[in-house]
């Protein structure tokens, strides 16, 4: 949230180069506040646990949000029941004409197909054109992020010789980024995923920044306009969500090793701790701050 100081106060000048969010009486008195309207495209399978995940890390915020869920109609899903949908989430057709204040389009456990063979790939992409105009920050989670990149920016993913999953050390590549307001030097994420991008196609794109990598690749890129990120693991995982995926790879038959740096002693019996947790909420609440709310107009129209 913005912080109201004297516009002559000394303090202001520093802040303002760290970018932090400083307002003056005149525009705090003439400032008006509404809700923010916030898309969740879910592709998950199960989506009801990432439906509480994510709005458990969007209400870490004093905004007031209004949270829509949206889910594909050329694809049917098979883990979730039609009466579940039909109550709590709409189709883009319902919703092509309005405006949206942010919006996330989750991962998906489809990153061995090309995108071309998606299912859905085709109303996906009508769906990501539509936010160039009617959202003002659009977040991409995992798959999400991969389809992005080659979306608007012409980057495709790679298949990794093995899963990538556990939890890895990730650093800031740009200082004094509004999203890692907050963070420390390094920070742990999960990721979860059998395919990757390459860190030298995005430096090199004119339009992307590469804001974070680590041990698992790159992790958080960001559109120069500011519209998109793309966040290629998985902040607003539980703690046991990367081991029940570990459980059920397992009773399918898939020959893996347990996910890096997760189960104490690399221990599969042992309760995972939670070490990235601090930092999922900071990313969220500064998305919902810097990106969304300083952003957007009051009145769409």
């Amino acid at each position: 949230m913005p912080i109201n100081i004297p516009q002559k106060m000394p303090a202001r000048e520093i802040l303002e180069k760290e970018k932090i969010f400083v307002m003056d009486e005149e525009r705090a008195t003439t400032q008006d506040i509404r809700p923010l309207n916030i898309l969740i495209l879910n592709l998950m399978p199960e989506k009801q646990k990432t439906e509480v995940q994510l709005l458990r890390l969007l209400g870490n915020s004093p905004l007031q949000l209004n949270v829509s869920f949206l889910h594909m109609e050329t694809h049917q899903s098979k883990t979730v029941s039609k009466s579940h949908l039909d109550q709590f989430y709409t189709r883009f057709s319902a919703i092509k004409t309005k405006y949206f204040d942010g919006m996330i389009i989750t991962g998906a456990p489809i990153e061995h197909l090309p995108f071309d063979e998606v299912t859905y790939w085709e109303e996906l992409k009508q769906i990501m054109d539509w936010t160039k105009e009617h959202v003002i920050s659009t977040m991409h989670i995992c798959w999400g992020a991969q389809a992005a990149l080659f979306y608007h920016y012409g980057i495709d993913k790679y298949e990794l010789s093995e899963k990538c999953s556990g939890i890895f050390q990730h650093s800031i590549a740009e200082q004094n980024v509004k999203l890692f307001r907050g963070f420390d030097d390094v920070f742990f994420a999960p990721h979860s995923r059998n395919t990757s991008v390459q860190s030298e196609q995005i430096k090199a794109h004119p339009e992307l920044s590469l804001l974070s990598e680590g041990e698992a690749g790159p992790f958080i890129i960001l559109s120069k306009d500011e519209k998109n990120i793309m966040i290629t693991g998985h902040l607003e995982y539980d703690t046991i969500t990367l081991a029940e995926e570990y459980k059920r790879d397992i009773n399918k038959g898939i020959d893996i090793l347990p996910p890096e740096n997760y189960f104490p002693n690399n221990d599969h019996t042992k309760a995972p701790i939670n070490t990235w947790r601090s930092h999922s909420h900071l990313l969220f609440s500064n998305w919902l701050n810097y990106y969304v709310y300083q952003e957007t107009p009051f009145d769409w129209n």
